[in-house]
Parts: C-alpha cells; structure tokens; sequence
C-alpha cells in the first residue's frame, strides 16, 4: 500500500452547481492551473465539462494545451502567463484565450496571429493595484490604442477586459473596481467592444456580485477549500473533494505511517493538528521525510488507513484547517501534495 489522494468528482460536480447557481447569470471559469490544485487535470475538466463548464483558466500555456487537447476545440480555455513569442505563437495555433497584461507582450501575440494566419482572441489586463502584472493605469490609454489598432488590421479580437484583486478587505477591493471600471470604460473609449469583463475569483465571486460581471475565475472552491480565517466549507455550501490518505506500516508505543515530508506533507504540522483514524481523531506526532507517527489506538494494525486531510469525516480537519495551524492557505496545502503519489479518482 502506498500513501494516495482520493478525489471524489462527484463531489466535484456538486462544487460546480453550488458556484454556477451562486454567481448565476455570470459564467463560471473553473481556474485548473497546477494540475488542478493538484487534484488531477485531466480526470477534473472532463467531468467539468460533462457538468456543462465551459470556460477555463489554465495559467499558463502547457496546462492550457493540455486542456484542449482534452476537451477538444470548443472549450475556450484563458491564460495569462505567456513566455513570449514561442509560447505565444503555441497558443495561439491552437485557440487559446490570451490575457495580456504587458505591452510587449501584445506586440507578441501580433506576431504569433500574423504566423498562424488568423486573429488570436485576447483579454487586456488592467492593474487595479495588486501589481501582480498587467498595465498600469497611466499607461493604459496607449496600450488600449493600440490593441485597437491591431484590432481593426485583424490581427487580434479583444474578447475582455480583466485584472485581479487582491480580496483582503471590502475597501480596498471597492478602489480596484473603481480602477476596473475606469479601465474598461476607456478601453470602449478607444473604439473597442469587449464581450466580457472579469475581476471576481472565489471569494468576491461568492461575496459580492457587482464583482461579478459577465464572468468569474473560480478554483479553490470548486474543489472544497474554503478560505483561511473566512467562512468553512459548510457555510459556503461547498465540499472537500479529496482526501489525503496514508497506510499504516508499522505499530508500536506509536503509530507509524507511510507518508512524510517528501510526500509533500509540511513538517511543521507536527505536535498541531489531528488525524482521521479508524478510531476517531489522534494527535499528528512527529512527520519525518517518508514515515510519520501518529497517537496509537487499540486494534492499530498494519494496512489500517489514516486521513491526513478531507471533508472530515474521520475526525480529520480539512486542508484549510490544517493550512489554518501553520500560518498558510488551503490551496499551499493541497499544491504541496508530491506528484509521485497517485490520485485515485472515483466519479
């Protein structure tokens, strides 16, 4: 037996109803960047897709391609991070949104529409003050210009408008979409004609829906994870969708599990938190680099299975929760799980 993520995608499907109706008449992009928060990309967008998803945030181009390769030409499938022209011109071959934030990296994406012989549909990304890329709002009345221009050659179709928010507190995100809405207000300005425009990820999709708009990039809850020091899953209506399990492979005054530090579990949760047993929850002792010890109970046998994370229902906290002991956030938590350890999908 070896240490797996068990994720449930019917539970997945039910995360996806919960967001759509919640954000409704917005659509939902399910964000599926780092194989989808780790959960697997593949298994995770073809059930999304059965769900009726239709739109997805990839990050970046590879997850993207890989995407389109798995759900084939109609979804349309966004990323934002873009190295340049190769990556570019990959992109576009094969029908990627692209969100650009840069002006050199819209001369780029020029070029890759002039070396495919066909528009490349693009997002402008204005920054409302996260700085997390994205152009400046003294310098955006020239980057729309131009993006107009290049417009009206054929070379791109401006699809959107967007940028991210920083969602840690009501007023400060109230300024960014005041910036937002300047932005997008002069980018019609200019003669363009976005269809959409998108600002909101889980939280101020959840919270407030003048954030909404014509689209929201939810990921985290989607997949069960809940906000560190927000509202839990419960709340949110949502649910964990995958549970971290480790086998037991030894007995004695402790019980030794086969997971550790290299299987992605922090070190620092030892002497914190709680684990899911057979008998209930135990005390999380020590985590070396590839066996753990947990609190022994009676009967602990060899094979006996302990859950490190998941919806909780063997006196486990959920990913957020132990997130919460160590100063961090749900999504660190699942992304830290090593790719060398299988996911077993059900669903």
């Amino acid at each position: 037996m070896t240490a797996a993520l068990h994720v449930d995608l019917d539970a997945l499907a039910a995360n996806l109803a919960v967001v759509r109706a919640r954000v409704a008449p917005a659509a939902h992009m399910l964000v599926v960047k780092d194989d989808a928060y780790g959960h697997g990309l593949v298994p995770v967008v073809t059930r999304a897709w059965k769900e009726q998803v239709r739109w997805f945030g990839a990050f970046d181009v590879q997850t993207g391609l890989a995407v389109r390769t798995a759900l084939g030409a109609a979804a349309r499938i966004f990323v934002w991070q873009i190295g340049g022209l190769g990556e570019a011109r990959d992109a576009a071959a094969e029908g990627l949104d692209l969100g650009v934030g840069d002006a050199l990296l819209l001369e780029d994406v020029a070029a890759a529409a002039s070396a495919t012989g066909r528009p490349v549909r693009v997002h402008l990304k204005i920054d409302t003050g996260l700085h997390r890329n994205g152009v400046r709002p003294e310098q955006w009345a020239g980057f729309v210009a131009r993006a107009a221009e290049l417009e009206r050659a054929g070379v791109i179709v401006v699809d959107g408008v967007w940028s991210h928010i920083a969602e840690a507190s009501d007023a400060e995100d109230d300024q960014a979409r005041r910036v937002f809405e300047w932005g997008w207000d002069a980018a019609r300005g200019a003669g363009l004609t976005p269809a959409r425009r998108h600002l909101a990820a889980s939280a101020a999709a959840f919270a407030r829906s003048p954030f909404r708009y014509d689209l929201v990039r939810v990921g985290a809850f989607a997949y069960g994870i809940h906000p560190a020091g927000g509202p839990d899953a419960t709340h949110l209506g949502i649910r964990p969708i995958a549970r971290l399990v480790a086998p037991v492979v030894g007995v004695g005054d402790q019980v030794r599990i086969g997971i550790g530090a290299l299987d992605g579990l922090p070190s620092t949760l030892a002497g914190r938190v709680s684990v899911g047993t057979p008998a209930g929850a135990r005390a999380l002792v020590s985590v070396g680099d590839e066996v753990s010890t947990v609190a022994g109970w009676d009967g602990a046998a060899p094979g006996d299975e302990v859950v490190l994370y998941g919806p909780g229902r063997h006196g486990e906290a959920t990913a957020t929760g132990l997130a919460e002991h160590i100063d961090t956030i749900g999504e660190e938590i699942a992304l830290r799980v090593s790719p060398r350890l299988p996911r077993r999908h059900r669903g």
